[in-house]
């Protein structure tokens, strides 16, 4: 179980990490906009891939005590996770020389929600539901 669960938190970084760099092109596209003073690539891959493998050994150990509920208990601690991380973009400071700072949350925090995306997304290619269907 935690194999799979080892290629899913990567499989679901890496989409998160590729979802993230190109919500970040497209951002700086659009509002012209230059942050890679402060968020840039690797570290937008980087911090996706931690997230994942975090999510994954929480994963494993709820399933080694909840069995039959671990799913939706972990899916909506994820969710939590991902809304209470949204405080850091909001409280962080921006070197002086940064044009524009009030758009960072805007480019930080969607970015936030993309390992749970990503996570819920891919799931169930790499453990089976455990839930009965109920007819």
């Amino acid at each position: 179980m935690f194999k799979k669960l080892l290629f899913l938190s990567l499989s679901a970084g890496i989409l998160a990490g590729i979802a993230g760099l190109i919500y970040n092109r497209a951002y700086h596209f659009a509002m012209e906009t230059d942050f890679s003073k402060v968020i840039n690539p690797a570290s937008i891959f980087a911090v996706c891939i931690i997230a994942c493998v975090v999510a994954s050994i929480a994963y494993w150990i709820l399933d080694r005590f909840l069995k039959d509920k671990t799913d939706i208990i972990f899916n909506i601690l994820f969710a939590i996770g991902s809304f209470a991380t949204i405080l850091s973009p909001l409280s962080i400071k921006l070197p002086l020389d940064v044009q524009n700072p009030e758009l960072f949350p805007g480019l930080a925090i969607p970015m936030h929600f993309f390992p749970v995306l990503a996570w819920l997304v891919l799931k169930p290619l790499f453990v089976k539901n455990k839930y009965v269907r109920i007819s």
